[in-house]
């Protein structure tokens, strides 16, 4: 069985996230994707949050349609700060020597790999699938993984410019980095939050439940006094 952890604030969860654990689960034949909220993230300010129950009952309305999407508790709210490498550490452990674990991530997130926690470790825990742009240059994600981790093979610069090209993968030690490009994401979350505060609901970019949800919690709104 092959399984990926999609992590994020999800605050709140679009069809942009959907979009992207549908081509990931199709492109590396996932069976499952554990959609994990952060509880905890260290790069955040906790009092800019949602509300870690409010996030987590969208991510389990737009998981719904999906048998293949489970929402997950793995880093529920406890007021603890949560690390990703922790996260796949304890996740390892529950599965079994024939299953595959990955972890999805943007390319932007990816790029700030240096200032996870034990970043050469968290390679070493699972396949990275970082979802790109198309033509984004390889060099980028071979300047962070360096210093972490040997890369397998020779890496011939002038034929590999960009993710464009024959190379899908980036092998290390003991996993891959591989990835996705075939994906649009025409909307960011802070994006939404905004559109929410000016009163004006994104048309199509949310799944229907969450922004029925989003309307009837009065989420993202400004309260007037």
């Amino acid at each position: 069985m092959n399984i990926a952890l999609f992590g994020g604030t999800f605050d709140p969860i679009h069809n942009g996230h959907l979009r992207v654990a549908r081509r990931a689960a199709q492109k590396f034949s996932l069976d499952r994707v554990l959609f994990v909220p952060s509880g905890g993230p260290p790069h955040k300010p906790q009092n800019r949050l949602t509300p870690f129950s409010h996030r987590f009952a969208m991510v389990t309305l737009a998981c719904a349609r999906d048998p293949r999407f489970i929402p997950s508790l793995l880093e529920a709210a406890d007021g603890r700060l949560r690390y990703s490498v922790d996260t796949l550490k304890y996740f390892r452990k529950t599965l079994s020597a024939k299953e595959r674990l990955f972890f999805l991530s943007g390319v932007d997130a990816f790029l700030d790999l240096p200032k996870w926690k034990s970043p050469g470790r968290l390679l070493d825990l699972a396949d990275f699938i970082v979802v790109s742009r198309p033509g984004f240059p390889l060099k980028e994600i071979l300047r962070v993984v360096r210093p972490y981790q040997p890369i397998e093979g020779a890496v011939e610069s002038a034929k590999e410019k960009s993710w464009d090209g024959a190379r899908q993968a980036i092998k290390l030690k003991h996993s891959s980095v591989h990835i996705l490009t075939s994906v649009n994401v025409p909307v960011a979350s802070h994006e939404i939050r905004a559109a929410m505060a000016r009163g004006r609901p994104p048309a199509g970019l949310l799944p229907p439940l969450v922004e029925e949800y989003i309307m009837k919690e009065e989420l993202y709104q400004v309260r007037r006094k």
